[in-house]
């Protein structure tokens, strides 16, 4: 006769062996429900059961089948087939939320395990990836804000090519965005500008080193013979307005907001594929009125401290006059 494989975890074995034991007299029932971490009343059932069953008896009676809240294989198909349709080539996470807004709700992991298995999904491979020194958030709302621009098919081939330029608060992740056919001067400080207005003057602004917050040309000479420093009209208007600029020495420095584009050009761009956005001012509008209300319901986060660091323009400051590019004639 054949011996029966029976695969059992670390846990059962150990039961097995403790049930085997008080088999044999070596220990009491009491003892053998403390080193189980049971009662004696479910050490007796268990013994019953090794009696009757063999050594099956430290196995959970349901191992084996299916179970009771297992979604039926028509939902399965009817989901997978919704997928194809609609949300091909959306990750798990989105395509779950849009599915629920149609009345078809399962978790994010239900819906990776069968998009994997329907090859609508294919998992990413972990990398190592270089380790970088952690920084904590800002405590308060306004202490820091990050700006920087996303080249990218936003539109995908519904319309012309442009530019995302973002402002974000690091204490927060509530950003403001706005989209532009060129990333210049003058759009980063319009860009730049509703953020003061919405909120007021932050304490800091970060940015790359791109020539639109900094040049490398020499400053007039009468601002050297003042002891100034040559800045750009970006830096010029900071300089006015008080803000502190900080320059990020590489990409992982204003880590914050490279995680928004990329998070922006999964998300955003299957929105406004789902919305048929094709035009700049209509992407404008869709991202001002659905897509910024959303965002700061389900992923801002509170500031460890309550105080707005924002501060309000003095009476002296025409935001107007100090965001604009000043040429000499």
């Amino acid at each position: 006769m054949e011996t029966e494989r029976i695969a059992l975890s670390q846990r059962e074995r150990d039961r097995l062996h403790v049930l085997h034991e008080l088999q044999q007299g070596r220990f009491t029932q009491f003892t053998a429900a403390q080193r189980m971490k049971l009662t004696a009343r479910q050490v007796r059932r268990l013994l019953l059961r090794l009696r009757e069953e063999g050594d099956r008896a430290v196995m959970h009676g349901l191992r084996g089948r299916p179970s009771n809240r297992k979604f039926a294989v028509s939902f399965e198909r009817q989901v997978l087939a919704r997928v194809g349709q609609r949300y091909a080539d959306f990750g798990p996470t989105l395509a779950a939320e849009h599915l629920a807004k149609e009345g078809l709700a399962l978790s994010r992991e239900t819906l990776r395990k069968w998009m994997s298995k329907a090859a609508f999904w294919r998992p990413r491979c972990q990398r190592v990836k270089k380790i970088h020194v952690w920084r904590e958030r800002r405590a308060s709302f306004g202490e820091l804000v990050m700006q920087d621009s996303s080249p990218f098919r936003w539109l995908e081939e519904r319309g012309p090519v442009c530019q995302l330029i973002a402002v974000i608060d690091d204490a927060t992740s509530r950003f403001y965005a706005r989209f532009t056919e060129h990333d210049t001067t003058e759009e980063n400080l319009r860009t730049f500008g509703e953020w003061v207005r919405r909120y007021g003057r932050p304490l800091a602004h970060y940015t790359d080193k791109n020539s639109i917050f900094r040049t490398s040309a020499p400053a007039p000479l009468g601002e050297q013979l003042r002891g100034e420093k040559a800045c750009s009209h970006f830096g010029r208007a900071l300089r006015e307005l008080g803000i502190e600029w900080i320059a990020a020495h590489s990409p992982q420095a204003k880590g914050r907001i490279e995680r928004l584009f990329e998070t922006l050009q999964d998300r955003l761009v299957k929105e406004m594929r789902l919305a048929g956005i094709d035009s700049i001012a209509a992407a404008n509008h869709f991202l001002e009125m659905r897509f910024l209300p959303e965002w700061e319901e389900r992923f801002t986060v509170a500031p460890r401290r309550p105080r707005n660091a924002h501060r309000r323009l003095d009476r002296d400051q025409r935001l107007e006059e100090i965001l604009s590019v000043r040429v000499e004639r």
